[in-house]
């Protein structure tokens, strides 16, 4: 714990003490340094300041996750890298105040064949109508010329193909049903991006991460409850945020990290691809897909920026007793 803590006085049963302690006791792991490109530019970003008990064992248990997953296939979440793209993380830890300028060419046949197999077998198709059965069907050929049209620059981000499901109050959630090779290139260049990302976000981060969960993030928020002396708590959401988030200020956020043109373009793309909803095509000036791979990314990066670093700073600068923070 990085400050004294006052504990609540009221006594706690073996199980809570044994929840309590068994989301505390995590250990690290130790990452192995591999060479990567060189990180240029120098942008000034505000540093972490210690995490809080709950925040901290969390890191704890990141750090030990990233070892565990350095040798696993990705899944749709971004969950698992290469080994190869280990160099990409230790400039990221190493430099966190600079730009990655060439990040493209590890976007290569082999990462895009293991994104393929991370997506869900039996998803529905988009505009394109291929399930991913049939993409199987002579996937070499076809990977090798997706890799081909995303480094040539031919590669055309096709509109989602916009459905509605039915909310909890009665009201319609949108959601974007990418093109199968919209959800290809898209898993591979989450996979790449999450090599920096993974080390910059900050420990109270929870929603569509690498080895995160819901149930994670109530562990926290446990820790936070039952080893704290609490006063108010005080639980927000952000309404239709997927729906609002500005395309101007997401690409902005980006490159505080990103500076590889193609990569930026890429984003660009699937930002402005559009919905395809009743046959007609719509542009979208505003939001990304709810659905899409690359969307819970870029609402985690709008959000480390807009809140994230806002809260770690507001409750070291300005709140006068302790805030736990759990998103």
């Amino acid at each position: 714990m990085h400050e004294n803590r006052e504990t609540s006085g009221t006594s706690r049963s073996n199980q809570d003490r044994d929840r309590s302690e068994k989301a505390i006791s995590r250990t690290a792991g130790r990452q192995v340094p591999e060479e990567s490109d060189r990180a240029v530019v120098p942008v000034n970003l505000p540093n972490k300041e210690e995490q809080s008990s709950a925040e901290a064992e969390e890191e704890r248990a990141r750090a030990k996750e990233n070892i565990a997953q350095s040798n696993t296939h990705p899944t749709q979440s971004g969950k698992g890298v290469s080994q190869k793209l280990g160099g990409v993380r230790q400039a990221a830890k190493e430099r966190k105040q600079e730009q990655f300028t060439a990040l493209l060419h590890h976007l290569k046949v082999d990462l895009l064949r293991d994104s393929f197999y991370a997506l869900k077998r039996q998803a529905a198709p988009g505009v394109d109508g291929v399930t991913w059965k049939e993409y199987e069907n002579g996937l070499e050929g076809r990977l090798a010329d997706l890799h081909s049209r995303v480094h040539r620059g031919a590669y055309r981000a096709q509109p989602s193909r916009r459905v509605y499901i039915p909310k909890a109050d009665g009201r319609q959630r949108p959601l974007g049903i990418a093109a199968l090779e919209d959800k290809i290139v898209q898993q591979a260049v989450v996979t790449i991006l999450n090599q920096i990302y993974e080390v910059d976000f900050q420990g109270f981060s929870y929603g569509f991460r690498p080895g995160r969960s819901p149930h994670r993030a109530l562990d926290a928020l446990y820790v936070g409850l039952v080893r704290s002396k609490v006063n108010w708590v005080l639980d927000a959401d952000i309404r239709s945020f997927f729906d609002r988030m500005s395309h101007e200020w997401t690409m902005r956020f980006v490159q505080h990290r990103v500076a590889d043109n193609r990569i930026l373009r890429l984003l660009q793309k699937w930002l402005k691809a559009g919905v395809l909803e009743e046959g007609q095509r719509k542009e979208t000036e505003v939001g990304t897909p709810q659905g899409a791979v690359i969307s819970p990314l870029l609402a985690n990066v709008y959000l480390h920026y807009v809140f994230d670093l806002w809260v770690e700073a507001w409750r070291k600068k300005v709140a006068r007793g302790q805030v736990v923070a759990v998103r």
